[in-house]
């Protein structure tokens, strides 16, 4: 009993010393052939010192920054021997260079040429199955025997005196605290001293023939092997004795590793994953193929395993290519009532709090939790009419209950007893919705439902408003808002009114023009200065001083642009949590935004339209699809450390691969261009792993303030750069101290001069030909923002019109726009390379019937190349087609048929639950600017007169 309780302890332990471990669940992403895998074998797993994951395959070496992978093929030397170009192993050396074990021998990478080279051929010249660093020293196994790389050079230690023995193929190495290595052979295990040179065997007890160990780790003076056959071996180096360790339902162990401390991570061919506690010497986590499991992997054949230092799971796999669990930062928290209840899978639609109570309403009911007593009770049907939830309301010492479809009900928590409230009249209170529940300063309960507003006083109707005899809009009332003056909000399903407590009236004919009070409104809150934020139910949000004289929207051209707002709640520092329907945003009400989603802890990006609260230690809570989320207080006013900066993992110059022409120095990367270099792609890395769609970047100019938003992509685009260079900053937004810096350098006068006299050899040569006039462009320069800087959160001035002034739409050409204008438009670079009229006719109707057919214009990001490869031409005999024989630049000719698309939408489809910017990128339009251009020079109208037009 004593063992048992020790192990249950040491568990219970585990659980708050390795949290990212016993983490209630994990998301994981995978990677195969449609994310670019060439080798869906994946052996060896590898994270460097800067963040980047390799993978070893059965042909390739891949390198993987988060948002793609580069490849590093292996050639085969010996005719068609598959096993000589497998990856078995990879280490990061002192030095910074990255080493790949394979069949034949050992290879280093070459960034700068992007390929892989055969490395000390003379010395290693079998496979290398593992490393092992230890200071400047690397230690290579291989099939004969163990190498040490030292000094720069190479020497050799037979593990056996037979050289052919199977005790000389190392298959992997790992360290104690005093310096000697252990060593898994396929003849058994060994230790190697560096310090005296000495070779130890450890043969099983009873006379038996060596076992073959694949694989080796270390936790304190415990060594574990892995068999093919017989599962996990222990060999305790205190009393000598080898013995069958935990049986994790596999005899074929794959993979072996360790965090040093007291975890196994065993990867399995046939049973997962699994992680060992060796302190309680028992399986604490599992990773199945199992649709039953959460969460489930793609698959139970496992051959390598990375538990990486960051608290990342990479799982490779037999023919499926790798999985990985996302980065989570853990900022937002699921909330949990101990072990005994989780809102995590909940939809949640309503929360009071009382203290340390806490009513829960989901639509599957509510529940109540006393956390000072412990008292916890689940209520739904048949105990209720209705087991939707959708208000509630703390009052008197009661909760409040409304039900969609079931009425309302009183709750005692003394008693944890339900009871119908006002049963003397059934609709709406027994059978109708009750969207809304509000007390006000005077000691009065307000009901907002299905058949109108109703006032209470001491349990007993003192007031009842419907449309048909007072100023209340017609349609159910959704909310109910009392603000710092007394004055009372009511918004209904056609629109406001407000409760003026001076002559116990609703007032309908108070609001200004422009005003929201025509729109169906959420939620309404008042600010700690004394602003009014309405959520309405479409549209952006909107801001008003109470007297009604300052008002207008907010947050137009930002982040929020297309996201329904379901409520809002402002934190201590005085800033703004907004959450939607795709995420939660923090407004700092001078302009600043900042996206958060499932990567910082939220179980689901769709939040619900239930009322945030902010508790008494300043947490904040939300109702979420998948849970009630909190952010504690001090969490909302720091935002955690990120373990790594923005970084470019590679560049393209005008779309072509040249990583040697990138420098970095720390966090500073330097690229040098040449003349005729125009166009500069950065490939950005995500080494936090998160979802490709979260990634959240801004940058700016050196010379400019403003920080521009790039957000869910990974590539950083400059067109037509300057020939004095330019400097810019990359960072993730919100994180100023994960800045890179860019410099963009000018062309050397050593490199022009060559560039010149390179010009000069090959128009002599061409002249013996023909002749030759060629113009040179004047480099264009303009970097256009993904998305506008966000407004200051002010709403002083007139009011903001539901539609923009075309003045402020389309300012600029697009980036690609610009590129491809001053690319294209010298008629004079088509003179050698011209196509008759018959063959522009014929691409013509070609390019016609695949935009017709395929549409590939509906994507934003479709390039002339991509074009070109559908109708089997070039990009050059294309850029002719267009500007020489139908008169239009090649974005013209896209943007017709998207804004074709655009009409037939809008004429054939219900389009008003769409904002315009979804439905022009449904079409293929990047960005807001490039569709009201490209739409009033094909139409004459604007995208708005368009829709009036045809609703007519």
């Amino acid at each position: 009993m004593e063992d048992k309780f020790r192990r249950w302890f040491v568990c219970l332990c585990l659980v708050f010393v390795f949290p990212h471990v016993f983490a209630d669940s994990y998301t994981f992403r995978s990677l195969s052939v449609s994310e670019g895998m060439p080798d869906l074998v994946v052996n060896a797993i590898y994270k460097d010192s800067r963040g980047f994951v390799w993978f070893g395959t059965n042909t390739t070496l891949e390198r993987f920054d988060g948002a793609r992978l580069r490849h590093y093929f292996l050639e085969a030397t010996n005719g068609n021997d598959a096993k000589e170009k497998r990856v078995y192993s990879i280490v990061e050396t002192p030095e910074g260079e990255i080493w790949a074990g394979t069949g034949i021998g050992l290879f280093r990478v070459d960034d700068d040429a992007g390929k892989l080279f055969r490395y000390a051929s003379d010395a290693i010249d079998s496979g290398v199955h593992a490393f092992f660093v230890s200071g400047d020293t690397v230690y290579v196994g291989t099939d004969k025997g163990l190498f040490i790389h030292a000094g720069g050079s190479f020497s050799s230690v037979q593990l056996d005196g037979n050289i052919f023995s199977p005790a000389n193929r190392v298959t992997g190495i790992a360290g104690d605290s005093h310096g000697i290595l252990w060593i898994s052979t396929l003849g058994g295990l060994k230790s190697f001293n560096p310090l005296t040179g000495k070779v130890g065997s450890f043969p099983p007890q009873s006379g038996r023939a060596a076992s073959a160990y694949y694989n080796v780790a270390l936790v304190g003076a415990r060594v574990f092997l892995g068999t093919m056959t017989d599962g996990i071996v222990e060999y305790d180096v205190a009393d000598g004795v080898f013995r069958p360790y935990i049986d994790v339902g596999c005899g074929v162990i794959s993979s072996l590793s360790t965090d040093g401390k007291d975890l196994l991570y065993v990867g399995t061919d046939g049973n997962g994953v699994h992680f060992i506690s060796v302190s309680a010497n028992q399986i604490v986590r599992s990773f199945r193929h199992d649709t039953n499991a959460d969460p489930a992997i793609r698959s139970n054949s496992v051959y390598s395993v990375l538990a990486d230092r960051d608290g990342l799971l990479w799982i490779g796999f037999y023919q499926l290519g790798v999985d990985y669990s996302l980065y989570r930062s853990h900022l937002f928290q699921v909330y949990r009532f101990g072990s005994r209840f989780t809102t995590e899978g909940m939809p949640v639609r309503t929360v009071s709090f009382h203290g340390k109570q806490k009513l829960i309403g989901t639509r599957d009911g509510f529940i109540f939790i006393d956390e000072a007593d412990g008292r916890f009770k689940t209520f739904d049907t048949p105990q209720l009419r209705a087991s939707i939830i959708i208000s509630s309301c703390y009052f008197s010492g009661k909760y409040y209950i409304g039900t969609y479809g079931g009425g309302m009900y009183v709750f005692n928590p003394r008693t944890l007893e339900v009871e119908d409230f006002y049963s003397s009249e059934p609709y709406p209170f027994k059978n109708g919705h009750i969207f809304c529940i509000r007390s006000d300063r005077e000691g009065c309960l307000w009901v907002g439902t299905s058949n109108g507003l109703y006032c209470f006083r001491d349990g007993e109707k003192i007031r009842h408003f419907q449309s048909a005899d007072t100023k209340l809009p017609e349609g159910n009332v959704y909310e109910i808002f009392f603000d710092s003056t007394g004055k009372g909000w009511i918004c209904t399903e056609n629109g406001m009114c407000i409760w003026d407590p001076s002559t116990l009236s609703l007032r309908a004919n108070v609001f200004p023009e422009g005003f929201i009070n025509r729109e169906k409104v959420r939620m309404v809150y008042e600010s700690s200065d004394h602003r009014l934020l309405f959520l309405p139910e479409k549209g952006s949000l909107f801001v008003s001083d109470l007297s009604l004289k300052n008002f207008g929207r907010v947050g137009k051209g930002t982040l929020l642009d297309g996201k329904s707002l379901m409520s809002v709640i402002e934190d201590n520092s005085k800033a703004f949590w907004i959450a939607t329907n795709n995420g939660v945003y923090r407004y700092d009400g001078e302009g600043g935004i900042m996206p958060f989603g499932m990567v910082d802890g939220i179980p689901s990006n769709v939040f619900i339209n239930c009322y945030a609260l902010k508790d008494s230690a300043g947490t904040l809570w939300f109702g979420n699809s998948n849970g009630l989320v909190s952010l504690p207080g001090g969490k909302a006013r720091r935002l955690p450390e990120l373990p790594y900066a923005a970084a470019i993992s590679g560049v393209l110059v005008d779309g072509v691969d040249r990583p040697e022409l990138l420098e970095r120095t720390g966090s500073t990367y330097r690229i040098s261009l040449s003349s005729r270099n125009s166009s500069l792609t950065l490939l950005l890395a995500d080494l936090l792993y998160v979802s490709p769609d979260e990634a959240a970047y801004e940058y700016r100019e050196a010379e400019d303030e403003e920080w521009k938003l790039l957000v869910g992509k990974s590539e950083f685009n400059l067109y037509n750069v300057p020939k004095g260079g330019c400097r810019y900053y990359i960072r993730r937004i919100g994180y100023p101290e994960s800045a890179l810096e860019l410099e963009v350098l000018p062309p050397s006068s050593g490199g022009w001069w060559a560039g010149v006299l390179a010009l000069v050899l090959a128009a002599a040569g061409i002249l013996l030909y023909r002749r030759k006039h060629a113009r040179r462009q004047e480099p264009v320069v303009y970097v256009e923002p993904e998305v506008s800087a966000v407004p200051a959160f002010d709403a002083g001035g007139s009011a903001n019109s539901a539609e923009e002034p075309e003045s402020l739409i389309a300012p600029h050409p697009s980036l690609e726009e610009t590129a491809l204008a001053a690319d294209e438009g010298e008629g004079g670079k088509y003179k050698t390379n011209k196509l008759s009229d018959e063959e522009c006719e014929r691409l013509s109707n070609l390019l016609d019937e695949v935009m017709n057919e395929k549409k590939p214009y509906i994507h934003t990001d479709l390039k002339i190349a991509d074009l070109a490869s559908m109708v089997g031409s070039s990009s050059h005999a294309l850029s002719y087609l267009f500007n020489q024989y139908l008169k239009k630049s090649y974005y013209d000719y896209v943007n017709e048929y998207r804004v074709l698309e655009f009409k037939a939408i809008v004429t054939s489809e219900d389009c008003s639950k769409y904002t315009l910017e979804a439905l022009a990128e449904r079409c293929g339009f990047s960005s807001r600017a490039s569709f009201f251009r490209s739409f009033k020079k094909a139409t004459g109208i604007t995208p708005n007169e368009y829709i009036k037009s045809v609703q007519k």
